[in-house]
């Protein structure tokens, strides 16, 4: 692999559930490696491409998705770390395709395998991705502010559905183990009281 700022290959993948801004976050880096006379080569269904030696050019086509849900690269939710030589068969599959470094664009399963490739001497950068913005160390995921908007657009319309019938209703928020999504989108709503699981009841 090149260690100085000669012309590399890069490679992309999403892995995981799909979020919003996927497909933005792929043209940011499609754009900026164009700038620095980099390659960006997408590798289709996360980590079960780069297992597979399943690539897709990036090319300009990705200016015209900057606003359309899903990824152009597919997503999938294979573990390389579930198979015996999952790294070793990475290390192999970009040696033989001359990629230099990665791009890991996930959550919490998908940067926790980014982090082993790391420690196993692979160059990689994680991208955090995910609506229930539950990652050490990150203000905001990517996702997590139209998971926010969709939340609060649900809940201001139930709240005239209350009024009409003097009703009290109790809304169920996703969010994994944490409680960021319930709580934004309640303190946006206006809502009577929140429950997460950071604080028990």
């Amino acid at each position: 692999m090149k260690i100085d700022n000669s012309v590399m290959k890069i490679g992309i993948l999403t892995s995981g559930g799909d979020t919003p801004g996927m497909n933005a976050v792929i043209r940011a880096c499609y754009i900026k490696a164009i700038a620095l006379n980099h390659e960006l080569i997408g590798i289709k269904y996360g980590w079960k491409g780069l297992l597979d030696n399943n690539f897709i050019p990036i090319t300009d086509e990705i200016e015209d998705l900057i606003d359309v849900g899903g990824t152009l690269i597919k997503s999938g939710r294979t573990n390389p770390l579930n198979r015996d030589n999952g790294i070793e068969l990475i290390k192999k599959n970009m040696l033989t395709n001359s990629i230099d470094c990665l791009i890991a664009i996930g959550g919490e399963d998908t940067l926790g395998v980014a982090q082993k490739l790391h420690e196993n001497g692979i160059r990689i950068v994680g991208i955090p991705k995910t609506i229930d913005n539950d990652l050490t160390s990150t203000d905001y995921t990517f996702g997590f502010n139209t998971a926010i908007s969709i939340a609060t657009d649900a809940m201001d319309k139930l709240k005239t559905t209350a009024r009409s019938h003097d009703r009290v209703i109790v809304i169920e928020i996703m969010g994994r183990h944490t409680g960021w999504m319930t709580l934004h989108s309640g303190i946006a709503s206006g809502v009577h009281a929140i429950l997460i699981p950071e604080f028990p009841l």
